[in-house]
């Protein structure tokens, strides 16, 4: 270790130190974006993950730049382990985020979107009763549904939709042709033009907050993967 010289070691634990920085930008981020609507479970770990590395490449710094070999054994150390659970994190997270995407409504900009098409573990996931509890109090508390309830269906023809807006605040797209065709899609029948039902109960409604979750967590664990190999590169 101590064949290279400090100034070397202090530069690595300084590319390293700035790795830090997207990773807790990106959890701050999140926290006042409106297009992150109801993924405070990924902001936490983010920015406590951001801010370890941090502490980390800061303890190597010092180490490299005042000579205090104790600094630098325990950044190499907790280096060793950061690296792993970065990848591991990245690893997962591109593994359930496969999928999803939603489907394209003709004649509309926007996109729908169904349960069906997100990996087990993050249907699983909004199922539990606690999260969907919170991530729906989220919804309501925003009021991400406010606008469109007021477009006319010309807008509905010409506008985009966030996922949550497509899945929670109207019904699905075959809800509105009506004819001897049977309706098969049970949202239809969970829709309520009451401004405090409206989609919520929808499948629909949980499908586009996983399609916001699934945006969110796949760009933060290929941030997570960028991370791993810039740690990696001063790690050895």
């Amino acid at each position: 270790m101590y064949r290279f010289s400090n100034t070397t070691l202090g530069y690595l634990n300084l590319l390293t130190l700035l790795a830090s920085i997207p990773l807790i930008g990106a959890g701050l981020w999140m926290t006042h974006s409106s297009s992150s609507l109801c993924t405070t479970s990924l902001q936490t770990p983010v920015v406590v993950i951001g801010f370890i590395i941090l502490l980390v490449s800061l303890a190597g710094f010092i180490g490299a730049c005042f000579h205090i070999a104790v600094a630098l054994w325990l950044y190499l150390v907790f280096m060793f382990f950061l690296i792993l659970a970065l990848f591991g994190l990245a690893i997962f997270g591109l593994a359930v985020t496969t999928g999803g995407g939603g489907h394209e409504v003709p004649g509309r900009e926007y996109k729908e979107y169904m349960l069906r098409d997100y990996s087990g573990w993050l249907r699983d996931k909004i199922e539990e009763k606690e999260y969907w509890k919170m991530a729906l109090g989220c919804i309501v508390g925003s009021k991400a549904c406010d606008d469109i309830q007021f477009w006319s269906p010309l807008d509905f023809l010409q506008r985009d939709l966030t996922p949550v807006e497509s899945g929670c605040c109207k019904p699905p797209t075959t809800c509105m042709f009506t004819g001897s065709m049977v309706v098969l899609d049970e949202d239809c029948y969970r829709w309520s033009n009451d401004s405090g039902l409206l989609c919520y109960r929808c499948d629909s409604c949980k499908a586009g907050v996983l399609e916001q979750v699934r945006r969110d967590w796949h760009n933060i664990s290929v941030l997570k993967g960028n991370d791993s190999v810039a740690c990696l590169d001063s790690w050895t």
